[in-house]
């Protein structure tokens, strides 16, 4: 078992190497800054789960003493979208195109109106004023883990949180298929999503598409989940023994690992597959959505006038993504294999609990980019095929239009799935072509212009109703059609789609007063 100091260990380390660090310590001491906290609602030094005390935990401080912030590092964060709140309008957030129901309406096309999507880019990328790397050190000063990181929004969950699988699908292989565009380099997934889906990884669909990520180079991060029951099994797509899985940990607001525990509704593992590492994930401050879906029903979770505090699985996979940007802006030509690798090897265990449940232990950015990378290949897996079932894919978790669920072999335009012709198309690079998915669906064949940066994209613009209306208006689940609500005329009422919830695992219980997000496999 390894010393719980370690963290504290890296930053003498960062000062004996640059002489940095001492120089931003003295920027951030409590003695030696008295400026007011009331800009953020709470003391940055004294509250747990700020980003200023979980970036300490986790080493980032020490990265940015040396210069790294994740600059030139893409993040795409496939989720319910992002607010174009403060502290994320600052330069570093595009819109990807809405794969979600809420594309249908203008007034909701690329916004987060749920509030999951964006607290998840807080904690990756959030920032107040772009600066120099030892700014990022200044308390007063809101940021996420990796705040000169490029966040790039995949919009797949709607007002609700309510989002179908092969959603989640279609936003992966968008990622894979345009991860060099407009020179963002796009390089993480942040999945903080999952379902309680078994089927066999050789054959999930869902596991399928995380690993054609994986193999073009892109490091998929997901939530382990928050099931808090005897059952040892991590949501899917965590279950794939390729990507990183993430669990939660408390850092009890210290900086040692010692004193760490896994909260008790942190999903265990088996011995062949549990997390990877653990990241905080207990009570995080992060970016809220006035009056959104989340910040109306949790209106205790709210701190000042801009954060809400969450716990879950999802805010520790947000932790992850953003130290995964510091590492490869230090070492770029890692691969994900390098990088899990990287980051398992050098977290630190605790007492407290076992492998099962904490993986290799707490992540440490720090001592991640102090070693030199090794060469370093996952051997003995078995990948998937991606011919399995899409609605084994789903277990529980089913999109519901006030009539009937969404079930069966069927995307969510009722087009049947071939899970060997989609996973051909993913290997020859034709899945997403000319703006159809598949060959139905999707209009337009890049990236939505209208940014929080004035940018221009060298690819054709997403077009303001993303559904073609004949899409919406023909097609059918199997028998039934669409009951005449149209997802623009119908409205976002009692009639609207909207997620079933995790009924015999009570996912819908936790929600994130404290414990962790609201149903709909957002973890």
């Amino acid at each position: 078992m390894r010393a719980g100091g370690s963290r504290l260990r890296s930053v003498s380390i960062a000062t004996a190497v640059t002489g940095l660090a001492s120089v931003a310590m003295l920027a951030v001491s409590p003695a030696a800054s008295a400026a007011p906290w009331n800009g953020l609602g709470y003391d940055p030094f004294t509250t747990k789960g700020s980003l200023y005390n979980i970036s300490a935990a986790v080493g980032a401080h020490t990265s940015y003493a040396l210069g790294y912030t994740g600059k030139g590092v893409g993040v795409a964060l496939i989720d319910t979208g992002v607010a174009p709140v403060d502290g994320l309008t600052s330069g570093n957030v595009y819109n990807g195109p809405d794969l979600s129901f809420d594309s249908q309406d203008p007034e909701l096309n690329h916004l987060d109106a749920y509030g999951h999507g964006t607290h998840m880019a807080s904690i990756i990328a959030g920032r107040d004023v772009a600066g120099s790397p030892l700014s990022y050190l200044n308390p007063t000063r809101f940021n996420g883990i990796a705040p000169d990181a490029n966040l790039v929004s995949v919009k797949v969950g709607a007002t609700d949180g309510a989002v179908d699988v092969t959603q989640i699908i279609a936003a992966i292989d968008w990622t894979v298929a345009h991860r060099n565009d407009n020179g963002l380099n796009i390089r993480v997934i942040n999945l903080s999503y999952g379902t309680d889906g078994i089927q066999d990884t050789m054959v999930d669909p869902m596991d399928y598409a995380v690993e054609n990520a994986w193999k073009h180079g892109i490091v998929v991060v997901v939530a382990g989940g928050n099931d808090g029951t005897a059952k040892t099994s991590l949501a899917n797509p965590a279950r794939d023994p390729y990507v990183l899985a993430v669990g939660a940990d408390d850092t009890q607001g210290t900086t040692s690992a010692y004193d760490d525990t896994v909260p008790d509704w942190g999903t265990g593992g088996t011995d062949a597959r549990h997390v990877d590492l653990v990241a905080p994930g207990v009570s995080v401050l992060g970016l809220r959505v006035p009056n959104g879906y989340c910040d109306e029903r949790n209106p205790t979770a709210r701190v000042g006038d801009r954060f809400a505090k969450a716990s879950g699985t999802s805010q520790a996979t947000a932790v992850v993504s953003g130290e995964v940007a510091l590492l490869l802006q230090r070492y770029p030509t890692m691969t994900p294999d390098q990088v899990k690798y990287q980051l398992m090897s050098t977290a630190t265990s605790f007492p407290s609990s076992t492998t099962k449940y904490e993986g290799t232990g707490l992540t440490s950015v720090a001592l991640a980019e102090f070693r030199k990378p090794e060469k370093y290949v996952q051997k003995g897996l078995v990948t998937s095929t991606g011919t399995g079932s899409i609605e084994a894919s789903r277990g529980t978790s089913h999109v519901y239009d006030g009539v009937s669920e969404l079930t069966g072999e069927f995307d969510i335009f009722g087009n049947p799935w071939d899970g060997a012709a989609w996973a051909a198309a993913d290997v020859a690079g034709t899945v997403w072509d000319a703006g159809q998915w598949r060959g139905f669906g999707w209009s337009g064949d890049g990236w939505d212009a209208r940014t929080w940066r004035s940018v221009e994209w060298a690819s054709g613009t997403w077009s303001a109703r993303t559904w073609r209306d004949s899409e919406w208006s023909a097609r059918t689940w199997r028998d039934g059609a669409w009951s005449a609500r149209t997802w623009r005329d119908g409205g976002w009422t009692d009639n609207s789609w909207s997620a079933r919830t995790w009924r015999d695992s009570q996912w819908s219980a936790r929600t994130w007063r404290d414990a962790a997000f609201t149903s709909v496999g957002w973890q």
